[in-house]
């Protein structure tokens, strides 16, 4: 199967798709752009709304407003007004920023570091919490991408991309604690690497190819390979089910990077694709949900 451009954007470094399924809107981010995205497909309209700073990922907040992991911090973005709100910032060298990132089943958001010179084990794993308490759960991260929780809520998967891993974790959702980390699926040496990352209702996994111009599905309890998706842009970031019924598989794809001569190859490089895949996924969880007692 091949995903077809829907949105033709030219992002510099398209990530961090998200439905919301409230509003029937799909969130976005252009990185490089230093841009957060609503995109209506029922309209065709994409609103921007320029963030300054880098944006690694957003996440539907309960009160109506998205949280955002910019470089100078996690703020908060009024819909209404564009203002950005500061929330708290644990970065203070320059050279980081916040990357891919998504909330669990308990409202808590979970957002990860990478080293604009790609220093190895330079990032960290952070949690915020809807009561503003930032938490460390994983360092010695080199690029934190994909995120997400299985669907009994008891497993969190995580890629540290330069790894060519998907990682389990034991998880605990009345906490938010995560334990006895292993590799359930390993890619083979090469160009392409595990990106952003979600989740179908049938509990297997989408992993978006950075360089492999794809999303691949795979079973988490085997490591299969199980479908392959192709995307006409090779630098392939993330993915997200949408839609009203959420059979729609949104792809965001980057141009940053890429020579004059891959462009002409790749005209549609940075644009929003979309597919339906034959699956459904699973709606997105919101930053701010009513906790779980412990």
């Amino acid at each position: 199967m091949e995903a077809h451009s829907i949105l033709s954007v030219q992002a510099a470094l398209g990530e961090g798709p998200i439905w919301n399924p409230e509003t029937r809107q799909l969130y976005w981010v252009d990185i490089e752009g230093r841009a957060f995205h609503v995109f209506d497909p029922k309209s065709g309209q994409d609103v921007c709304f320029p963030t300054t700073a880098r944006v690694g990922a957003g996440a539907p907040m309960r009160n109506g407003n998205v949280l955002l992991a910019l470089q100078t911090g996690l703020h908060q973005l009024d819909l209404r007004t564009g203002r950005l709100t500061l929330l708290t910032n644990p970065l203070t060298d320059p050279n980081l920023r916040f990357n891919d990132g998504k909330c669990d089943p308990a409202g808590r958001f979970w957002v990860g570091t990478f080293h604009l010179e790609q220093k190895p084990s330079a990032g960290t794993l952070y949690r915020f919490d809807p009561d503003g308490s930032l938490h460390v759960m994983l360092r010695g991260i080199t690029n934190s991408n994909g995120i997400i929780w299985s669907l009994d809520q008891a497993t969190m998967y995580y890629i540290d991309t330069p790894t060519l891993t998907v990682q389990a974790f034991d998880y605990d959702n009345a906490t938010g604690t995560i334990a006895n980390p292993r590799v359930i699926i390993r890619l083979p040496e090469g160009p392409a690497s595990p990106d952003g990352m979600t989740i179908d209702a049938e509990g297997k996994l989408w992993v978006a190819l950075w360089c492999g111009g794809a999303v691949h599905r795979y079973d988490p309890h085997t490591g299969a390979l199980l479908q392959v998706i192709k995307v006409p842009a090779p630098l392939t970031s993330a993915c997200a089910f949408g839609g009203p019924d959420l059979r729609t598989l949104y792809i965001t794809t980057a141009r940053h990077g890429l020579t004059p001569e891959q462009l002409a190859k790749f005209p549609l490089s940075g644009n929003l694709f979309a597919l339906e895949p034959g699956v459904s996924g699973v709606p997105a969880c919101f930053y701010g949900a009513e906790m779980v007692p412990k």
